[in-house]
Order: structure tokens, then C-alpha cells, then sequence
């Protein structure tokens, strides 16, 4: 057994939602340049995260810490976040909240089974920062190895990436053992999974601060085989903004929905170019939240440095492209879990992405002189033990 560092999920309420506010006494709803009509503006919003306050959801938090919310005229703006116990889908799709961030192929699969119609209104992450990570030398070094093997996941529909990769290079799915993983990487240093599920920005961070016990030394990259979905066939979108299909017919929360994305384009080109500022706001909102992740304030950096690299790829913020989408749907449609199911059976709607809405907040803030484009420069993060 190869040495392991526990780390619980601490909250002092993981079902209580925790709402972060902005201050009622705000000033009154600016001009954002959207024409108002005869419908009273929404100010006040809620956010549904699919996770616990991290830099995964910096642009957010920025955006609510640099008071870009307020500039777009919403008085109280609620950042809801999920330990597990929220599906932000569902939230959306009950209306508990307005607007919720979650992977393409989760939503699609709930579309599907549930007749529900959501809408992608902005595509934040351009990439897959989804790793298998093995061993060296423990004979998992692509997805063509994975037949016959325990393969971590952590559920939660993260697993289709895993299927969608298999079935592209036409592999028995029924043949994996998919292994439930906690949200670290115990799985794999207690030898209890052959390959563990990792994020590129969270748990492959989390295994390389961990000491090993051949060395007296942190883990190095070197000493494990990694897979990385990007460069596999499988391939899928992940975290999305999305929006109700049918509430969007009502010009206030289209309305809304654009001097939203406006704030959060904002947030995430801050977090693009300010990334140690970044972490830090973030940081200090975890610490603060009820529900919260122990994550050390190196790891967050980490977290923000390899966030940026799957936003930023040169092109303007948020934009759905058409061949990523058009690849997420074509493994979603592929993919089949062990037990011989399919994530989806048919297209999508073509109402479950639409560019307009962040076309429309990209616009209105070039008018202004902001710059909504653009590649990330990598800063260079030394990782420590435990992240702190």
C-alpha cells in the first residue's frame, strides 16, 4: 500500500446552500446598453455552482469581488455552491436558481431523460481537463489498456468521458471495472484502483503534493502514466453556463442572461490576466463559505493557472465552437457504462446551445473597449505538500 493523505470534505453544512450577497444598498441599475423595453430589469440572481467554492469558479467570484455584477445592475447576486448534494441541472431546471454552471455531457443526459430544455449560453471551458492517472509501469498508459481494469471515477455522470473514449477506439465497456473514487486521490495511493480520475487544475495537483514514501520527496510527473481526455476521441465540453430554454422567450431574463454573462466575462479576463489576485479572492471565499473544500492557497493557485489554460485558448470568451460541440455530442451519443447504457440516444435539441446571448455581451463590451479575446501566458506555481 503506497502511503495516502486523507483529506474530508469539512463543511459545516453541505445542504444549506451557501449564498455570498452583494451589499442591498447598491446603487441604482446602470445603463448596459440593452434596450429595456416596457419589462422591469432583473437585479437579483441566483448562480448554481457544480462543485465547492475553488478557482474552477474564480471568474465568478471575482466578478462578484471587483463588483462587475453591480456595474451590470444586480443588486444581490447569490453564488450558490454543490458538495454533491446538488445536481445544478436540476436546481436550474426547478427553478431554485437562474442561472447554473455544469459539463455539457451531464446536462445532455438529463435533457434527454427528462424531456427538459436547457440552454448553453456560453461555453467557459474550450477544453477537456479531465486525466487518468497510473503508476508508471502499473500497464495503463492509454485508453486501450483500460479493458479488464479498475478505472476511478467519481460518478456524478464523469465517467462518460471514460466511455465515450473507450467506444471510440471500439473497446468492451462492459469489461472495466469503474471504481468509486472520493474527490482526491486516495484511490490511487492505497492501490485500491488501477488509474484514478484526476482534473488537470484539482486532483492531478493533489497527488503531486503528497510525499513519497521511496523518496522522502513530493511525487514528481515522472513517476505516473497519464491519459489525458483532450487528446483522446472522447473528448467532451465541460463547464457551461447554462439558462432556462423557455424562460429565455421573456425579454427580462434575456435581458438578464446578458448583463450576467457581461459580469462574468469580465470576472474570468481579471482572473485571465491577474491570476495570483485571483486565487486569492477566491481562497479567501472558500474559507469564508459554510461549505467549503480544504484547499490550500498554493493548490488554488494551481488551480487558477490550469483553469486559464482551458479557458484561453486565443479565441473570444464563452463562444460554443461547433466542431467541440458537435464532438461531445458524437461520444455522448457513443458512449456506453459498464452496465451496457447509453448517456444519450438521439441528437440534442438545437435549442441546447445558443451563441447569442454571449455573442450579444461580447459586443456590448468591445463597445466599451474591453478586450474579450485572447491566449493565456502560464505563470509558474511550485507546488507544496498539502497545497499550503
Amino acid at each position: 500500500m503506497r502511503h495516502s493523505t486523507r483529506r474530508g470534505l469539512t463543511v459545516a453544512s453541505v445542504a444549506a446552500a451557501t449564498a455570498i450577497a452583494l451589499a442591498a444598498c447598491s446603487a441604482p441599475a446602470p445603463d448596459t446598453g440593452t434596450d429595456t423595453g416596457d419589462f422591469e430589469p432583473i437585479t437579483s440572481i441566483k448562480l448554481q455552482l457544480q462543485w465547492l467554492p475553488q478557482a474552477q469558479f474564480a471568474g465568478y467570484y471575482v466578478a462578484l469581488d471587483q463588483g462587475y455584477f453591480e456595474d451590470e445592475g444586480f443588486d444581490t447576486v447569490d453564488i450558490v455552491p454543490s458538495g454533491g448534494d446538488i445536481v445544478p441541472q436540476d436546481a436550474l431546471v426547478a427553478g431554485d436558481v437562474d442561472f447554473a454552471v455544469a459539463w455539457v455531457p451531464k446536462v445532455l443526459g438529463t435533457l434527454e431523460a427528462t424531456g427538459a430544455e436547457l440552454t448553453d449560453i456560453a461555453q467557459v471551458y474550450q477544453k477537456s481537463g479531465t486525466l487518468q492517472v497510473s503508476f508508471k509501469g502499473d500497464g495503463v498508459s492509454s485508453v486501450s489498456d483500460f479493458e479488464g481494469k479498475r478505472i476511478g471515477s467519481w460518478g456524478f455522470g464523469n465517467e462518460w468521458e471514460i466511455f465515450a473514449a473507450m467506444a471510440a477506439e471500439d473497446l468492451d465497456s462492459t469489461s472495466v471495472s469503474i471504481t468509486t473514487q472520493d474527490f482526491s486521490m486516495n484511490a490511487l495511493l492505497d492501490g485500491d484502483v488501477d488509474a484514478a480520475q484526476a482534473m488537470t487544475y484539482n486532483e492531478w495537483a493533489q497527488i503531486l503534493e503528497v510525499v513519497n514514501p521511496a523518496t522522502g520527496k513530493l511525487y514528481q510527473p515522472e513517476d505516473f502514466d497519464v491519459v489525458s481526455y483532450e487528446d483522446t476521441d472522447g473528448a467532451m465540453l465541460q463547464d457551461a453556463l447554462w439558462a432556462d430554454t423557455k424562460r429565455l422567450e421573456d425579454p427580462a431574463y434575456a435581458d438578464a442572461a446578458v448583463r450576467f454573462l457581461k459580469a462574468v466575462t469580465k470576472g474570468w479576463i481579471f482572473a485571465r490576466d491577474n491570476p495570483e489576485q485571483a486565487a486569492e479572492i477566491t481562497y479567501n471565499a472558500a474559507i469564508n463559505a459554510e461549505a467549503a473544500f480544504p484547499v490550500g492557497p498554493v493548490h488554488q493557485l494551481w488551480q487558477m493557472n490550469e483553469v486559464n489554460k482551458l479557458i484561453w485558448a486565443g479565441g473570444p470568451f464563452g463562444l460554443v465552437d461547433q466542431a467541440a460541440w458537435d464532438k461531445t455530442v458524437k461520444g455522448a451519443l457513443a458512449a456506453v457504462n459498464q452496465d451496457g447504457l447509453n448517456l444519450i440516444t438521439a441528437e440534442p435539441a438545437d435549442s441546447a446551445y445558443s451563441n447569442t446571448y454571449i455573442q450579444k455581451a461580447l459586443d456590448e463590451l468591445a463597445a466599451d473597449g474591453v478586450v474579450v479575446d485572447g491566449a493565456y501566458t502560464p505563470i509558474d506555481v511550485t507546488l507544496t505538500e498539502g497545497g499550503q
